[in-house]
């Protein structure tokens, strides 16, 4: 396990490198309950941890702000649509082959 950019081990008994590295993930809420928890925990109890996560969602806020009206042309999602289709489709038929 890594010591930490801010001294290791901290509340939530959590790394501050393992903290801030999932920060995006536990911003979008795409964390498991467990990891969450002990995020926010980490969060709560260091201070350098937290002023981090303050200043991602400041960034994260002036993105929105000042991007947020922009959206892909309806052509750009078609064609996402269907690659992911077209990859959906050549996986279900991919043959297992051991080497």
């Amino acid at each position: 396990m890594s010591t930490g950019s801010f001294g290791g081990f901290g509340p939530g008994n959590i790394d501050c490198d393992d903290v801030l590295s999932d920060i995006y993930l536990y911003m979008d809420d795409e964390t498991d309950d467990a990891l969450r928890g002990r995020i926010r925990q980490h969060l709560d109890g260091c201070a350098p941890c937290l002023k981090q996560f303050g200043l991602e969602q400041d960034v994260r806020s002036l993105i929105a702000r000042c991007c947020g009206g922009d959206r892909a042309p309806e052509e750009l999602h078609g064609r996402i649509r269907l690659r992911i289709t077209e990859l959906t489709v050549e996986s279900a038929h991919l043959e297992y082959r051991p080497e």
